[in-house]
């Protein structure tokens, strides 16, 4: 397993929930972090102070990761402060829970843009580091509404597929320059997101609760310090999705 120890990580949507026990857990693991975050200041700044206290380096960069200018902005900060991205954690994401009557080519757009779109983006941005460096990690947030279809609705499950293709294209393309990527698939993980959801309910997992974001933690940590476990993507499910 390769050791982590001073190498960078960035986390999108960082500021709360997956993407902070994922943040958390890599600086644990000795990386430094930069934690993205788009409008929640004060919670990203508690994990960067969180972050430093592990005695890591650390960053709190807002930026929306759907906007091209924005992401190369980003990318070129975390650079300056902490050094070339080599762990990129593509974890931002929204949820708009819908009805097929009120499913609108908007929100299918904002989805779209927010949930994939940002994955592109950010990918693309840090790769040519990764590739002078001949070693990177990509590690994609994606969910069991890619293989169910989830409960939030199609422009949910259609972004978070596209994770799954996408993630299997750079692995192919990276496989040879010392590069994995690899997504997480997680479902009812206790956060802000599914608190607010009325149709989800611990018991629609077979375990019978919800998921801890740090059990989704550990599975990044791992993916990040193999570098044999490419294209893959690893359920976190409570036994919803057996694949």
């Amino acid at each position: 397993m390769d050791d982590l120890s001073g190498r960078v990580a960035l986390v999108t949507g960082g500021s709360r929930g997956i993407g902070r026990a994922i943040a958390l857990a890599l600086a644990a693991a000795g990386a430094d972090v930069a934690v993205n975050y788009r409008s929640r200041t004060a919670e990203a700044e508690a994990v960067r102070a969180a972050i430093a206290g592990l005695g890591r380096r650390a960053l709190a960069v807002t930026a929306d990761v759907a906007q091209a200018g924005e992401v190369a902005r980003l990318v070129g900060a975390v650079e300056a402060g902490l050094g070339p991205v080599a762990m990129l954690v593509n974890n931002a994401g929204i949820s708009e829970p819908v009805t097929l009557e009120t499913l609108s080519e908007a929100v299918w757009e904002t989805t779209i843009a927010t949930n994939l779109k940002s994955v592109f983006l950010a990918t693309q941005a840090v790769l040519p580091a990764m590739r002078r460096a001949r070693w990177g990690r990509i590690v994609n947030v994606s969910s069991t509404a890619a293989q169910l279809g989830g409960i939030v609705g199609p422009h949910y499950a259609a972004a978070k597929a596209g994770i799954h293709g996408m993630t299997h294209a750079y692995a192919a393309w990276l496989v040879q320059e010392g590069i994995t990527a690899n997504a997480i698939a997680p479902a009812l993980i206790e956060t802000d997101m599914i608190r607010g959801h009325a149709r989800a309910k611990p018991e629609r997992i077979p375990v019978g609760r919800f998921g801890r974001p740090e059990e989704v933690a550990e599975v990044a940590v791992m993916l990040a310090r193999n570098g044999y476990i490419t294209g893959q993507t690893i359920n976190v499910n409570g036994g919803l999705y057996m694949s």
